[in-house]
């Protein structure tokens, strides 16, 4: 996939376009991604994904700090690759874009820069200054351009609506499982490891602690979680922890996120990580002793190895 930081040096033969944010590329953006791919293959072109960076949200409403992503610009760009796009475009979103109007969006960069042949748009695709560019103001600057465009239908799992906010609300509530059924993959964060108080190695359970690379990465409902993880190219099994670990007395009121790998002894300081999050557990709790911590993460290990007994294709999900 080639990905193009600058639009001017965009080029590409029949282009089949969408855009949008895709925060966390699920499966409602999967559907746009497959139907962009199948009609660049009729067209004998190539299919393009416009994505702005960053999101929007935090450019025009700079004080609002509610909005977590579900997935950091190179995890965007991952998952993009991994469902066969043929190129990316990002557009760096700032006020100036903001204040571009659809139609001029519309002639100016989708048919003058990209020079596409065909646009798809989600169900509730908005864009142009005011989010005035509806579906149908689309259809009438695409018209008057000489090019199609199209709406795709909502993608829905048991008559709930796919979207990025509806997964965020069940990654916060601790409902993994939902959410990765509705994201088409198992949830993930990417870092690299910390030097923690090396507590959990005195109860025999030595853990790794993660600096993510996005912190405005949305994180999981603290407790305990049964977790994938990809590190020197190597995927183990394991156990996570977010939260506040309550029952040691930490200098600093900070919330951690720290994994237990399974059967694992090396140094990884430092190194990069990738953790898949495939079923919460438990929430944390405060314990009256290690001991008791220690006994109750023993019960959580042995949880989780049956979970991972009923898993097939293990290293596929990471």
């Amino acid at each position: 996939m080639k990905v193009f930081n600058d639009i001017s040096c965009f080029e590409a033969s029949n282009p089949v376009v969408t855009i949008g944010i895709f925060d966390g590329v699920h499966r409602g953006h999967l559907e746009i991604l497959n139907r962009i791919k199948k009609l660049a293959k009729s067209y004998g072109g190539e299919s393009v994904v416009i994505t702005l960076w960053p999101h929007p949200r935090f450019v025009l409403q700079p004080d609002n700090n509610d909005l977590r992503l579900l997935a950091s610009l190179n995890e965007k760009i991952e998952l993009i690759e991994k469902h066969g796009i043929d190129n990316l475009v990002i557009l760096p979103f700032d006020k100036q874009l903001a204040n571009i109007t659809y139609d001029r969006f519309v002639s100016d960069y989708l048919v003058g820069s990209i020079k596409a042949r065909h646009i798809v748009v989600g169900f509730n695709h908005h864009f142009g200054k005011d989010r005035k560019g509806t579906f149908e103001n689309l259809q009438k600057s695409a018209r008057e351009n000489g090019i199609m465009a199209e709406r795709l239908d909502p993608v829905t799992i048991d008559g709930v609506r796919v979207s990025s906010s509806s997964i965020r609300h069940m990654i916060e509530e601790g409902r993994i499982t939902a959410a990765n059924e509705a994201l088409g993959y198992p949830y993930f964060l990417s870092g690299h490891v910390v030097e923690g108080n090396k507590i959990g190695r005195k109860l025999g359970y030595p853990t790794a602690n993660i600096q993510i690379n996005e912190p405005r990465k949305l994180l999981p409902r603290n407790g305990v979680y049964a977790v994938l993880v990809r590190v020197n190219n190597q995927v183990h099994q394991g156990m996570m922890n977010i939260g506040f670990r309550p029952t040691i007395a930490m200098p600093k009121h900070e919330r951690t996120i720290e994994v237990n790998l399974f059967d694992f002894q090396n140094d990884i300081y430092h190194q990069p990580i990738k953790v898949a999050f495939l079923e919460w557990l438990r929430c944390e709790k405060k314990f009256d002793s290690l001991h008791e911590l220690r006994d109750q993460i023993t019960i959580d290990k042995k949880e989780i190895l049956k979970i991972f007994a009923t898993l097939n294709h293990i290293n596929e999900l990471i």
